[in-house]
């Protein structure tokens, strides 16, 4: 039987409320309008059905594709399955009433995996947590204010070891057919790791009672994948923010369109103007605009990728990719130590899994030990390619400015942003560390606009502000 709905005691009004409010803090942009069809919902649905609740609040309040991550884990924190060690808490066998059979309580555990019943593993998880995962005061027999009790999800999985389970569990089941065997073992381990997550949600949701859903929150929901910053991102995090970028361009050419359809009309044309009004004595009845000559530019993108910096150069480069349609002509520059054209591997149609790893691979980037130069490729790149920016051009600059105390080359970027018709500098270091150490992004500032983009989001405002119209 699924698990009946915990009512707060404020009412469910004011418990929506405070929930709307952490979706907030935690990046998920929820309104009124939102919050008044969640409400609805709360009339609409039966409460003893928690999944239900829990679906319908999530059609309510979220609008974009990967706010689930963030929804789920608060979800749980404010509409628990169970205070404490729930109504209905499991027996677990003990040895003559004494500490707890954990053999006894892993052969429970292989049954119920085997019979792969997830309202019973659930269960089994708030027992095995309230039975082993404690820790603090109850655990170490500490006194004092520091004791206070508390839950741990690594004490509670290694003492059951779910994982050591799995052979025994595919001998009672193995079929003697290869597939079927092979399709067993995936299920299987996919039993485990999901009441691994349940022993971990418990946990949390334990935690939660003793120090606060705040403060469990802060360090148990991740952050969206649109407030990831580039240079702390870990590898999963990455491959999350390049799963945005096609959804994220849509997004940006929908309102490139809307910002088009409103700027039809150019600036007003003062001179035909008062002209024209010579005919209504001087009341200048009919304005005239002048004569918008709407041309997409051409774009030429100049990227750092080395070290922590080309997880951003990735993305960003994903991103006008994505986008190239909105120019005439879009090349790309990589650069190391020197730059080297690598356009080809972008073009439309290019296979774009794993080419950062082209790009080192089959671009000319270093020369003497592969650390950052861009005084050095900015040389280069005038040099060699100097051809490729002028005055219908957009240069756009990615990197930290960080230049290994190595000259960085001013003048030749101020020939370059002189020839061109924009020039722009994404920054993916926070604004406070500019002019630190070996970064020479304030010289850099002087010349062209730098911005600052440490994540998906901030990149997205400054590529929408910076797109043509």
């Amino acid at each position: 039987m699924e698990p009946v709905l915990t009512v707060p005691e404020h009412g469910l009004p004011g418990h929506l409320v405070d929930f709307v409010g952490a979706l907030r803090r935690h990046g998920v942009s929820v309104g009124p309008g939102e919050t008044v069809d969640a409400a609805r919902v709360l009339t609409a649905i039966d409460l003893t059905r928690r999944e239900h609740l829990r679906e319908g609040l999530a059609a309510a309040l979220l609008r974009r594709s990967g706010q689930r991550e963030v929804f789920d884990p608060l979800f749980d924190l404010y509409f628990p399955a169970a205070l404490g060690a729930g109504a209905r808490p499991v027996e677990v066998p003990r040895a003559d009433g004494g500490p707890v059979d954990v053999d006894a309580l892993r052969a429970v555990l292989a049954d119920l995996l085997r019979d792969g019943d997830p309202a019973a593993l659930a269960e089994l998880a708030r027992a095995a947590v309230d039975a082993l995962g404690r820790s603090g005061a109850a655990g170490t027999g500490v006194r004092g204010a520091a004791a206070q009790p508390g839950w741990s999800s690594y004490q509670a999985l290694r003492a059951l070891s779910p994982e050591t389970l799995l052979a025994q569990i595919l001998a009672d089941l193995q079929a003697g057919d290869d597939f079927a065997d092979e399709v067993l073992r995936r299920d299987v381990r996919e039993r485990i790791a999901a009441f691994r997550r349940m022993v971990t949600d418990e946990v949390r949701r334990r935690t939660a009672e003793i120090r606060g859903r705040e403060q469990v929150a802060r360090s148990a929901v991740p952050t969206p994948v649109e407030q990831v910053e580039f240079l702390s991102a870990h590898a999963e995090q990455l491959a999350g923010l390049r799963r945005t970028v096609h959804p994220l361009a849509r997004r940006l050419a929908s309102r490139l369109a809307v910002r088009r359809r409103h700027a039809k009309r150019g600036e007003l044309d003062m001179r035909r103007t008062l002209r024209r009004s010579m005919s209504t004595g001087g009341v200048p009845m009919r304005p005239a605009h002048r004569r918008r000559r709407p041309g997409r530019p051409e774009l030429v993108v100049l990227c750092d990728v080395s070290g922590s910096v080309a997880g951003f150069s990735h993305f960003t480069l994903l991103l006008v990719q994505a986008l190239r349609e909105q120019f005439s002509k879009v090349r790309v520059f990589a650069f190391v130590e020197r730059a080297d054209e690598v356009t080809h591997l972008f073009e439309p149609g290019a296979e774009l899994s794993g080419v950062m790893q082209r790009v080192l691979r089959e671009a000319d980037l270093v020369a003497f030990d592969g650390h950052s130069d861009y005084g050095g490729s900015f040389g280069s790149f005038a040099e060699h390619w100097g051809d490729a920016v002028g005055p219908r051009t957009s240069l756009l600059v990615l990197g930290d400015g960080r230049t290994n105390y190595r000259n960085p080359n001013l003048n030749v970027l101020k020939r370059l942003v002189g020839q061109v018709r924009h020039a722009h500098w994404l920054n993916p270091e926070p604004r406070r560390q500019w002019g630190s150490g070996d970064s020479a992004a304030l010289r850099y500032a002087d010349i062209l606009p730098m911005h600052e983009c440490r994540t998906a989001a901030q990149l997205a405002d400054v590529v929408e502000a910076l797109l043509p119209v």
